[in-house]
């Protein structure tokens, strides 16, 4: 496939079953993105690159905008055309009112038609392709085409309907530099600038190791029996008298096995031979999360089990930098062990570790690392979430058992390697990360070329480059999509923004990171992410804290307070609307004018004025004032910040179809407008006679060659087995030649709120379910679950004579009932609760997954837009 060619999800349509509801609501709150008046800030799960959720603007801030620019420019009165061909959606500074256009706009509007009917009579079937530069410029006397697809940054759209970017520039290449694929090669190589190992291996497997893994089973092990299954792979490894494996567990409402308590917390060896010796039977029912509870643990193996090789692995949910580590399923309201408090747990331990592992989601972030480098030699951890399979036991142990000198860089290959292969047979489809990095190394390195980044990057806000941080951002390997914890690749990061500081930083990532791999779907992962905002802004402050808490670069502290600055302003500059729904009942005629909002812009005096009222009595984005602490604290002027933004700004008055006689819908922007817009989803509502169903978010589009989006009106969507479902897309991986596209599908497993995970790849390009993931409903964690297996046939789930143990994870299982589910708003865009949506599927094997007519109800089909500081905007609804 051509590297200029973006990737999207591939339809087949089928016969099937229409839209509709069932049963009464469920009364546990959205099961998709927040949207609407109800929500509080509004978001999406899709889009032409990767979900995001963005803060929508509220309307109190709405309402200071729009008092401030009812005097001279601001006060702009729109129009929109009623002749059926060609419609705009404006607005007047008093009141919202359809008028009819000036000659000017008139004769541009018509122009923009006539080109649309044009292509359209020109047409002829042809393979799609996106045009070159070249061929742009020769494009009036070309047949038109259109494709379908996703997986493009806008900033990618832009070059290639005649803007100033180009796709060399997202990978780098535009600086002159590219990194290579860092994935499955082993470094040796120690950086003269390492600090000295705390651990000295003895040589001549004369070394004793204690291994301390501190299990906290929750929702994990009670529900899938992840726990057990790990546990199970231990017992089979060959173990050495000189190794002590030492379980501390907890945390956990029912184990499925026969040995641990789910009473009390327990401290477990385990021997040759499989057999847990149970050293300490009742250690009370302490909170896991508590650090106390983990130093606890660590003092007692250090007094007990002295050895000359100490390693130390955290079993459980992951959060990454903003949450840290774990969930208690028995105290869900004590929350996750934050890094700072990990940082407390490990400084009273007053121990040296050889490596600190992490078998959960999202742990191998900077920020972590250089907290553990105080701590530990090396880190082995995640970037993305984990697959409930987790790390592999049974070998590794097996070769420390063999050789308890053998270098950490050739166990942490091991681990890394059987972790992979293992995910990669029993979790079809999920995606893997998992890397070592040498905290000795890192420690020395990294914090002085972090600075450096963190400082250019600044001087590029600072010097009106700010589009150029948010195109990185967007492009950007991101981690956790679904959990919207703002976590990228670093090295990508920098890789995208280029500069020469930026390309240093790379080269110490890639020195210290000592073994990588990942799942093929994982381009551009090259072990280490850090926490960037982009999509939920209340988080900064909280970084911001975390960060002088375990003594974080403060100049990064700073950069990210810049861009977060820079996103809010934006926000609330923009005055675009928060919500789909005032575009949904005007069938082409509505928009930003009829909807009450503005797409207006003030001059840089007015904005300034704007952008200070928000700390001294404004919100953004569901922000409240308790949350824009990091905009004094970016150190960004307010004149210079409304300077950009009244130069850098994505007007949503150009977002109106055009009609042509056939009645094909198209929507034009100019390249600077594309290079202005982040995200691209295509959203559908289907009327049910009572009220709006709102069917998610899918990565189709189609372009015509001179790059006009059309408007979809076929009244299709994705379905299950022919029933419609509500379908949100997550992300989308592209290189060329393997492309994987994931998405949810809210529903009801047994009764419990879950998430079907659908991949669409090259093998199965139209689709099959790779996993299923638990929907915490009631805030019971903000760390992310690995998640269980998709489809498995029933097992007998023998369990082990010898140990009592059963190397078996439950994931969605053969005669399993899933009731899909669906949010509910009403006419006036509220939200009213959530259903059940088409039949019953008691599961029998991988499903069908087509596109099918949704009905007979009427739809409402629509574009969802956001920009580059991630305000919302959406497209009038085309109706069917």
């Amino acid at each position: 496939m051509a590297d200029n060619t973006p990737r999207g999800r591939q339809k087949r349509v089928t016969q099937g079953n229409g839209v509709h509801r069932r049963g009464s609501g469920l009364g546990t709150g959205k099961v998709g993105s927040s949207q609407g008046p109800a929500a509080g800030s509004s978001g999406s799960s899709g889009g032409m690159r990767r979900a995001v959720t963005r803060g929508g603007l509220p309307g109190g801030l709405i309402l200071i905008l729009l008092l401030v620019m009812l005097s001279g420019r601001c006060g702009v009165s729109g129009t929109s055309s009623q002749s059926g061909s060609s419609y705009t959606a404006q607005q007047s500074s008093q009141q919202s009112v359809f008028q009819q256009p000036s000659v000017a706009q008139q004769t541009q509007q018509t122009q923009q038609v006539q080109q649309a009917q044009t292509q359209t009579q020109q047409s002829t079937p042809q393979q799609p392709s996106f045009p070159t530069q070249s061929q742009q410029a020769a494009s009036s006397t070309q047949t038109a085409a259109t494709y379908t697809g996703g997986g493009y940054s806008m900033a990618d759209l832009a070059s290639l309907f005649g803007g100033s970017g180009s796709v060399s520039s997202i990978t780098g290449a535009s600086s002159g530099w590219s990194i290579p694929d860092n994935t499955s090669r082993l470094n040796t190589s120690v950086s003269p600038k390492a600090r000295e190992k705390y651990t000295k291996l003895l040589g001549g497997g004369n070394d004793t190791v204690t291994i301390m893994i501190y299990m906290c089973g929750t929702d994990l092990e009670s529900k899938s029996g992840m726990a057990t299954s790990d546990l199970s792979e231990m017992a089979k490894a060959a173990i050495s008298d000189k190794v002590n494996i030492l379980i501390y567990t907890g945390g956990c409402s029912g184990w499925r096995n026969n040995i641990m308590s789910s009473k009390v917390n327990q401290v477990y060896r385990l021997t040759n031979g499989g057999k847990f010796e149970r050293l300490v039977p009742d250690d009370g029912s302490k909170v896991m999360t508590d650090p106390a509870t983990l130093t606890a643990f660590i003092n007692f193996c250090k007094k007990n089990f002295p050895a000359s090789r100490n390693e130390l692995i955290f079993w459980d949910h992951g959060g990454g930098s903003i949450s840290g580590y774990g969930y208690d399923q028995k105290y869900p309201s004590a929350g996750a062990m934050s890094l700072a408090q990990i940082n407390s747990a490990l400084s009273k331990a007053n121990m040296k570790f050889d490596f600190i592992g992490f078998d959960c989601c999202l742990m191998s972030t900077a920020e972590n690392a250089l907290m553990l480098s105080q701590y530990a030699d090396y880190m082995i951890a995640s970037e993305e979430t984990e697959p409930g399979t987790g790390w592999y036991y049974t070998n590794w142990l097996s070769l420390l058992s063999q050789n308890t000198s053998v270098p950490t860089t050739e166990l942490g290959k091991r681990i890394i390697d059987d972790f992979t292969d293992a995910s990669a047979q029993k979790a079809r489809g999920q995606s893997t990360t998992l890397a070592l990095i040498d905290l000795a190394e890192l420690q020395n390195t990294l914090p002085e070329k972090l600075a450096a980044f963190s400082v250019d990057t600044s001087e590029l806000i600072k010097n009106d480059e700010y589009k150029t941080v948010a195109t990185a951002r967007s492009g950007a390997r991101e981690f956790g999509a679904q959990a919207k914890i703002d976590q990228v690749d670093l090295a990508d990061l920098a890789n995208r923004i280029g500069t020469d500081d930026a390309k240093e930083l790379v080269d110490v990532i890639y020195s210290a990171v000592k073994y990588n791999r990942t799942s093929r779907n994982m381009a551009n992962s090259a072990g280490l992410a850090i926490y960037f905002p982009s999509k939920r802004l209340s988080s900064v402050n909280t970084m911001v804290s975390q960060y002088q808490a375990i003594g974080m670069d403060a100049n990064y502290a700073k950069t990210i307070q810049e861009v977060a600055t820079m996103q809010a302003s934006g926000q609330a500059a923009s005055g675009g609307s928060a919500s789909p729904f005032p575009m949904l009942d005007f069938g082409g005629l509505g928009g930003y004018g009829s909807s009450g909002s503005s797409s207006s812009y003030g001059s840089a005096d007015l904005l300034t004025q704007l952008i200070g009222s928000m700390l001294t009595g404004g919100s953004t984005g569901g922000l409240g004032l308790q949350d824009l602490g990091f905009m004094s604290g970016s150190g960004l002027s307010d004149r210079a910040v409304a300077e950009y933004i009244e130069e850098n700004h994505f007007d949503a008055d150009q977002l109106f179809w055009n009609v042509g006689e056939d009645g094909l819908y198209t929507l034009t922007l100019p390249a600077e407008q594309w290079s202005m817009v982040d995200q691209l989803d295509l959203n559908m509502f289907y009327d049910d006679g009572e009220g709006y169903v709102d069917l998610g978010y899918d990565n189709v589009y189609e372009f015509t060659k001179d790059g006009s989006l059309i408007g979809n009106t076929d009244r299709t969507w994705l379905a299950i087995n022919g029933d419609v479902v509500a379908y949100y897309h997550l992300d989308t991986t592209d290189d060329g030649d393997q492309y994987r596209i994931t998405g949810r599908v809210p529903c009801l497993v047994n009764g419990e709120r879950s998430d079907l995970i659908l991949v669409f790849d090259n093998d199965e390009p139209y689709g099959y379910i790779a996993g299923v993931t638990t929907d915490y409903v009631n805030g019971e964690t903000e760390t992310a679950a690995k998640i269980q297996p998709g489809i498995q046939e029933q097992q007998s789930a023998e369990t082990d004579s010898e140990t009592g143990l059963t190397e078996n994870i439950r994931g969605l299982t053969i005669g399993d009932r899933v009731d899909f589910l669906c949010d509910f708003y009403s006419y006036d865009g509220e939200y009213l609760d959530s259903y059940m949506i088409g039949d019953r599927w008691i599961v029998d094997g991988q499903p069908e997954i087509s596109n099918v007519d949704v009905g007979s109800g009427a739809v409402r089909v629509l574009y969802h837009f956001t920009d580059m500081y991630g305000q919302e905007y959406w497209t009038p609804a085309i109706m069917q």
